[in-house]
Formats: structure tokens, sequence, C-alpha cells
């Protein structure tokens, strides 16, 4: 299943969840406005991210036992995945399917408002890495802590 294809899916498997109206075949063909895609897509980050705080996650641990991150766009990233099967998609996608992974299970609200504001450097958090259904949570306000996030106010 291509992006496209997955992201109509979700956004109509969010529209049913909520319980919205869904788009008559009237409707259908009218352009969307900027506003109402805007706010589809902050409502399908949203769904995501309460999805995943509210999730049990696999984080893998580095050869030091700590949580295994890597460096995209100047930023570090706790790479945390729903299941195994995830985690093993991100080996195969490393060229280190053969690896065995240790790993430890987070609650993910845990590595936002814990862990996230706990590290000496700004650090997000990469959720299924190399899925189709991978997500980045930067440090952003109204993503962890203000005191944690890059957008936040800067402590006196």
């Amino acid at each position: 299943m291509g992006f496209d294809e997955e992201w109509g899916r979700l956004r109509a498997d969010a529209v049913q969840r909520r319980g919205l109206p869904v788009p008559s075949d009237e409707t259908a063909g009218e352009p969307a406005t900027e506003a109402d895609a805007s706010t589809e897509a902050r409502e399908a980050v949203v769904e995501r991210l309460t999805e995943f705080r509210s999730r049990l996650v696999l984080v893998p641990l580095d050869d030091r036992e700590g949580l295994w991150t890597a460096e995209l766009g100047g930023l570090d990233w706790i790479c945390a995945f729903s299941d195994e099967a995830a985690l093993a998609r991100f080996g195969v996608a490393r060229g280190e399917g053969h690896r065995e992974w240790t790993y430890r299970r987070v609650v993910g609200a845990r590595l936002l408002d814990d862990v996230v504001p706990a590290l000496d450097f700004p650090c997000g958090v990469a959720w299924n890495a190399a899925g189709p259904d991978g997500m980045l949570f930067p440090p952003m306000r109204g993503i962890v802590p203000d005191a944690a996030a890059l957008d936040g106010e800067a402590e006196a």
C-alpha cells in the first residue's frame, strides 16, 4: 500500500472513530481548503501522539545499555518501536537483520515526559523508524514538557 492510500485510510479511520460526518459524494469532489487540510493534519498528529503516549514501546539499547539514539537533521532521536516486528524491520533496513536487539519496554509518555527532559541535549523520539507508519515526535511544546522543548521558554 502506498503512502497516499495509507494516509487516506488513516484519515478515514480517524474520522470514523471521532464520529465526524463522512464526506458525501456531493462534497467529495470539492477541493479541501488549506485550513481544512491543516486541521485534518493536526488532528491526525494529535491522534498518533495520544496513541504513542499510552502505549508500551520497545526501545533498543546501545552497547553501554543506554537507550539507542540516531542523529537526523541535527537532532538526536530515541528510537522506539511498537513491537518486535517493527524493531526487526529497522534492523534489516540498517543492514543488521542478523543482530539480536536487546531492548527495554517503556511507556511512550514516560519517554516524552521524563526521559527527554532528563537529557542534557535536545532529543526527540522516532517511533517505528523504517516502517510504513513511522512518526517523529520532536522536542517541541505540546509534545514534551515546555522546559525540554526547543520552542519553549528559556530558563532565566
